[in-house]
Formats: C-alpha cells, sequence, structure tokens
C-alpha cells in the first residue's frame, strides 16, 4: 500500500500518491526556477497550478480518487515542461499556435458592461465593435438585444484564470501559452525587461501602430453611442417606474393630461375590484408590479452601468431579479386560475309578463333616456358591458337584447331571460338576484331602459339580460329611433337588417312579420 498525502493546489484538496507528489513537486519547482520569483513569474505560476487543478479535478470526475503518477505524467504532458519551451527559444522556431477546447465566456478584461460582446467576438474570432453594433441594432428590434444580452449576461460565466481566457480564444492551455499570456496582460513588466534600451521600443515603429489611432477612434465613438443609450434607458426606465407607481398605488395614471390616456377619471384598483375578488386584486396589483416593474428597474440598472461604469455582483444582481421576475409571473398565474375559478358555473333564471296595451292598436317600442350617458367611462372593453364612475363609485353596465317572436296566445308577453356566471351554483344565482333591469308601459308604449344594473356590490360573472316580446298574430309593433341599439337578430319575412327595422311598423301574420309597407304595396298590385 502506497503512502498517500493531502495537498492544496489552487484552494482545491487532492489526495496524492507519495511518488506522484515528489514528480509534482519536482516539476512545480522548475517552473518556479525558470520564471523566477518576481511579480511575473508568482502570475505565471500561479496560473499553471490553477490549470493543473483543473485538470485533476476534470479526471477525478467528482469521486473520492488518489492522484497517481500516471496522471501527473498526463498533466505535464498536456502542460509541457520549460524544458520544452527553451528549446523552441534555443533554435529560434515560432511558438506554434496549437488549437485547444474552446469554450464561451465572457471577456471581463476588455468590458463594456458585461464583457459580452467581446467574449462572442473572440468566440466566433470577429471584431468586438462588430458584435457591439449588432446589440445595439437589436436593442431597437422591440428591445430583442436587451434582452439577449441580459440573458448571456448571467448565464455565461466570465473568463478570470489565464487558462479560461485561452480556452475563449480555442487556445492550448500550456505553460509556453500561458507565459504568453501573462505577459502580453503585463505591458509594464516587459518595459521594466528594457531598462536601460534607448529610442523607440519595436512596438511603436510596427506598421499596425497607426491601425491601433483608427481602433481608438471607433472606441471613442461607440463609447459615446454607448452612454446615449445608457441615458435614454435610465429616461426611460425611470419614468415607466413613475407611471408604474403613479398608476397602481396612487390611482391615477402619472400621464392622465396626455391626449393618449382613455379617460382623466381611470383607476386601476377600482375598476379591478369590479371584476376581481378583493384578495386578488391587491395580489394581481403586486404581482403585475414585479412584473413590469423589474424590466424598468433592470433598464434603470444598465443604464447605469452603461454611463457611469462602476463596480458591482453582475451575476447575484442579475439572478436575483431574474428569481423574482419568475415567481412573480408564477404568482399571477396562480391568481388568474383561481379568479378564473368564479365562472365555473353558470345558471338561468327566465320571467314571462303578459303585457295588455290598448286592444286594437299598434305597440309602440322605445329606447328610455339614457341616465348613464354623461358619466365618465373606464374603459373595460368586456362583451355586452361597460363601468362607470357614478358618485366615486364605479358601477357596472349590461347592455340588454331584445327579439321579436309570434305569440302562442292572443296576448303580447314579455320574457326576460337572465343568465350569470359564479364559483358555484348558488354563487351564480346570486349574481342573476342582484341584476335591475327597468321598463315600463303605458297604454301602448312599452319604454325599455338601454342598460340593466349588475348590483351595487355585484361582480362582473358574464351576466347576460335576453327580452323576448311575443305578438300575436294580427297585431303589429312600431320600432322607435334608438331600438336599433337593444333589438338583435329579429326574423322577418324580409329579411331586413336589425338596424332597418327601426322607423317602421312591422305586422305579425301566419308567414312571420311582415312590414306594413310591404302588405300596402302587395295591396295596390293586386287591385
Amino acid at each position: 500500500m502506497k503512502k498517500t498525502f493531502t495537498i492544496n493546489i489552487s484552494g482545491a484538496l487532492f489526495h496524492i500518491e507519495e511518488d506522484a507528489y515528489e514528480k509534482l513537486q519536482g516539476y512545480l519547482l522548475k517552473l518556479k526556477e525558470h520564471f523566477g520569483n518576481d511579480a511575473e513569474g508568482r502570475e505565471i505560476v500561479a496560473d499553471i497550478e490553477n490549470r493543473i487543478s483543473e485538470l485533476f479535478t476534470e479526471k477525478a470526475k467528482g469521486e473520492n480518487r488518489v492522484i497517481s503518477a500516471k496522471w501527473v505524467d498526463e498533466v505535464i504532458s498536456t502542460m509541457g515542461t520549460p524544458e520544452d519551451f527553451l528549446e523552441q527559444e534555443h533554435t529560434g522556431e515560432p511558438l506554434l499556435a496549437v488549437k485547444g477546447r474552446k469554450r464561451l465566456y465572457r471577456a471581463t478584461d476588455n468590458r463594456v458592461i458585461g464583457g459580452v460582446c467581446s467574449g462572442l467576438s473572440a468566440y466566433f474570432k470577429v471584431d468586438p465593435l462588430v458584435m457591439r453594433i449588432l446589440f445595439v441594432v437589436l436593442f431597437f428590434a422591440n428591445g430583442i438585444g436587451l434582452l439577449a444580452y441580459l440573458i448571456l449576461w448571467i448565464a455565461v460565466p466570465g473568463a478570470v484564470t489565464t487558462a479560461q481566457k485561452l480556452e475563449m480564444r480555442g487556445e492550448e492551455v500550456t505553460i509556453s501559452n500561458i507565459e504568453k499570456r501573462v505577459r502580453d496582460e503585463n505591458p509594464e513588466m516587459k518595459a521594466g525587461q528594457a531598462v536601460g534600451v534607448t529610442g523607440p521600443s519595436p512596438a511603436e515603429n510596427r506598421p499596425g501602430r497607426q491601425d491601433d489611432a483608427g481602433s481608438r477612434a471607433a472606441g471613442s465613438i461607440l463609447k459615446i453611442g454607448v452612454t446615449v443609450i445608457g441615458i435614454f434607458l435610465i429616461v426611460a426606465g425611470f419614468l415607466g417606474l413613475l407611471g408604474l407607481i403613479s398608476s397602481l398605488v396612487v390611482g391615477h395614471t402619472f400621464f392622465s393630461d396626455l391626449t393618449l390616456t382613455v379617460n382623466n377619471d381611470f383607476q386601476v384598483s377600482g375598476l379591478l375590484n369590479q371584476f376581481i375578488s378583493s384578495g386578488g386584486v391587491s395580489w394581481g396589483l403586486f404581482l403585475v408590479a414585479l412584473l413590469a416593474g423589474i424590466p424598468l428597474l433592470a433598464m434603470l440598472y444598465v443604464g447605469t452601468k452603461l454611463v457611469f461604469n462602476y463596480k458591482s455582483n453582475n451575476t447575484a444582481i442579475g439572478l436575483a431579479m431574474v428569481g423574482i421576475w419568475l415567481l412573480a409571473l408564477v404568482g399571477l398565474v396562480a391568481v388568474a386560475a383561481r379568479e378564473a375559478g368564479n365562472f365555473k358555473s353558470n345558471a338561468t333564471l327566465s320571467g314571462t309578463e303578459t303585457l295588455y296595451p290598448t286592444p286594437g292598436k299598434t305597440l309602440y317600442l322605445k329606447v328610455a333616456e339614457d341616465k348613464f350617458e354623461n358619466f365618465g367611462e373606464m374603459g373595460a372593453n368586456l362583451p355586452r358591458c361597460k363601468a362607470v364612475m357614478a358618485d366615486d363609485k364605479v358601477l357596472l353596465l349590461g347592455e340588454p337584447r331584445l327579439d321579436i317572436e309570434k305569440s302562442a296566445t292572443n296576448d303580447f308577453v314579455l320574457v326576460i331571460k337572465k343568465q350569470s356566471r359564479g364559483r358555484t351554483q348558488s354563487d351564480a344565482n346570486e349574481n342573476i338576484r342582484t341584476i335591475v333591469y327597468n321598463y315600463q308601459l303605458a297604454d301602448t308604449v312599452l319604454t325599455l331602459d338601454p342598460w340593466f344594473l349588475l348590483g351595487d356590490q355585484a361582480k362582473w360573472r358574464g351576466q347576460r339580460l335576453n327580452m323576448t316580446l311575443k305578438v300575436p298574430e294580427g297585431a303589429a309593433v312600431f320600432l322607435s329611433d334608438g331600438m336599433e341599439e337593444i333589438v338583435w337578430d329579429i326574423d322577418n319575412v324580409s329579411n331586413t337588417w336589425d338596424g332597418d327595422m327601426v322607423g317602421k311598423t312591422w305586422i305579425m301574420l301566419p308567414e312571420g312579420l311582415t312590414m306594413k309597407e310591404s302588405l300596402e304595396v302587395k295591396a295596390d298590385s293586386i287591385k
């Protein structure tokens, strides 16, 4: 049985056999001797140790396995040795760029906001400016760019270690590549190696030096554009939050003076109380505020990051926002499902009244004066229903409908059919009993109200009120102006549209409802 040790490599604990430990320790000592004890050398060795830790972790795959000498040999073969690197430098042969496994990371070293564009440009080998312009264009495409950027910002990890930065570009993680990467990232250290050298450095004489000026100019233009977008996001997010708070908390829209609003008296909570239970209104408004407010807060956050470029824990903030938003969405679906249960049961109640107009005369049908015409409408787009504000109270009004059929008796008969829904059959019946509708018969005039009331405390549950006037054979009815608002699909011999039936007298004959003028024309043709 071999002796084992427990070692710490870049913060990770491993169990290693004695011979493997001696081989690994010798390898690390050679690296330290080769790269030296200065700041740059220590950084290179630390990055190499971090990569060795990653390789050992991948081999273990979460199992409690001991590092063997074979594993150490495989890691050394993958990373390379200082001797290999020195031999390449001695022969003067350029280091070959060996392709390795490519992974998508956010480039934290060359970032404007979160490094998403720089990471994508490194992965797809395109200029970062191209990616940034693409996201700016997509931002104005219904905000697709902003949503995609936020998702990538949260989902894609940042390239922190040198190994991750090499993987981001598809380069093999070897000691030569790590050294090259560290030296490229520390130009001040490279300059320190040339102390005492006079004249311009070779880098200053490169032809690409002029291209750097163009890149800086393009970067400055892009930074101005990014700042403008940031200011736009700050203003839009602030105004959106102000309008949301004003609408949901204060009760009136912040922009009530603008012509785009439906009505200055529009009250969100007052209107919703007519359709949703009180608890559902409170929770619904709270969850809607989260669903609408979190994206607006995200706009403010991203806008301030663009303008001020401050440091923050982007991943934690993004994950928290997404998590709260998803919880709010699930909660709102649950509230909506619960409120939908209020329409589960259906009930119907019919009533019949025999009308006795003056015998032998025509029954005139007219619509009563609209008592709610001058009341402010709440803008609720519900079928056959509207909400009005009356004496600081919201009233729900329903549209009645009238049909005309042949009576089975010698009397005029008015049938009123009321319908409603509810959570239970009892609730549906109660909703029907709260419906209030008025009509009046005076001599030969039947006056019908243009609206029925759902009741003071009633909520909208799909209430309906349908009337059927049964006319005896040989009797006549006259539809006065305004009746087109409530007549509905009346069958007649000439298939005349409901609206064109108004202002005319109609007689009930064996074949059906017939216009009086048509009878006179027919009589003249017979003569």
